[in-house]
């Protein structure tokens, strides 16, 4: 009896995976965005909500991802970005900061797998944000991450740590100035800098343009991924909560009234038919104007 109801199991799934991928092959006669980013919010609120025991929502969560991630490259997504853990989630409790850094260890071992989704998929992973704050096993577990998946070249993986958009965009600034000023320096060392250290007598004009906006951009944590198409964020919440305001200017967001552990195949279609309709408008102003 066990192994028909396995067997009937594998045959549901295998019926379930075929129509996706029916769906996915109409679909993909629009528009397929190239980026997609996700807000995971909702872990804790599923928790209480389920009366589940504390950190049990996050692991949920995570097998939630594992489906979206799947969905996305199925589906031709060349860029996926997830907003795993803000710099102000650091003002929570020690014992939830500590279990949502063992967490993260734990998954991002996974990730080094050699049947993970990473490597099922081609996807090189990148972890953004200031990884100085993390503690010393995780951001060495998210280096070897990097370097293992350095060459898989089908899709990318970008996971926002101890990031904020904030952050994200005073790093750039600072390194961006650094970098002109070591150029400066290094030109009037040599002689070639004509004086342009003191920046005396130097018309402002040209003071206006020693930093290009293209310097900010090269030096921004998600400098590896162009501008997202879609940011999902779930919970019903239209909040960026300080997640790629630089990048999200013209971005569709789609907030599903879902938890995030309870996002599914449906949450996904309806983002990307929006995205399309939206797209589909566009072009046709476009053309009419």
């Amino acid at each position: 009896m066990e192994r028909i109801r396995e067997r009937v199991i594998q045959i549901y799934g295998n019926l379930v995976s075929l129509l996706q991928k029916c769906i996915f092959c109409i679909l993909s006669v629009g528009p397929i965005p190239n980026h997609i980013a996700f807000i995971m919010d909702g872990n804790r609120r599923f928790t209480k909500k389920c009366k589940l025991m504390e950190g049990a929502g996050h692991k949920v969560g995570f097998s939630a991802l594992m489906s979206m991630l799947k969905y996305c490259y199925e589906f031709g997504v060349r860029y996926v970005t997830v907003y795993a853990f803000s710099i102000e989630n650091f003002k929570r409790s020690p014992e939830e900061v500590q279990s949502l850094m063992d967490l993260m260890l734990k998954k991002i071992e996974e990730i080094l797998k050699k049947q993970s989704i990473v490597n099922r998929y081609g996807v090189r992973v990148i972890f953004s944000g200031n990884l100085k704050l993390l503690s010393e096993p995780v951001r060495l577990a998210a280096e070897r991450a990097m370097l293992a998946t350095a060459k898989n070249s089908k899709a990318v993986l970008s996971i926002c740590v101890a990031y904020t958009s904030t952050n994200e965009i005073m790093h750039a600034v600072q390194e961006s100035c650094e970098e002109k000023w070591d150029e400066i320096t290094l030109l009037n060392s040599s002689g070639a800098g004509y004086g342009l250290i003191n920046l005396g007598g130097y018309e402002q004009d040209e003071m206006d343009h020693l930093i290009k906006l293209t310097d900010i951009e090269k030096h921004m944590y998600m400098a590896a991924a162009p501008d997202p198409d879609i940011i999902i964020r779930t919970s019903g919440e239209t909040r960026l909560s300080n997640f790629l305001l630089w990048q999200s200017a013209n971005c569709y967001l789609y907030s599903p009234s879902v938890l995030w552990p309870e996002i599914g195949f449906r949450q996904f279609l309806w983002a990307i038919l929006n995205f399309q309709q939206i797209h589909f408008y566009l072009d046709k102003l476009k053309k009419q104007s």
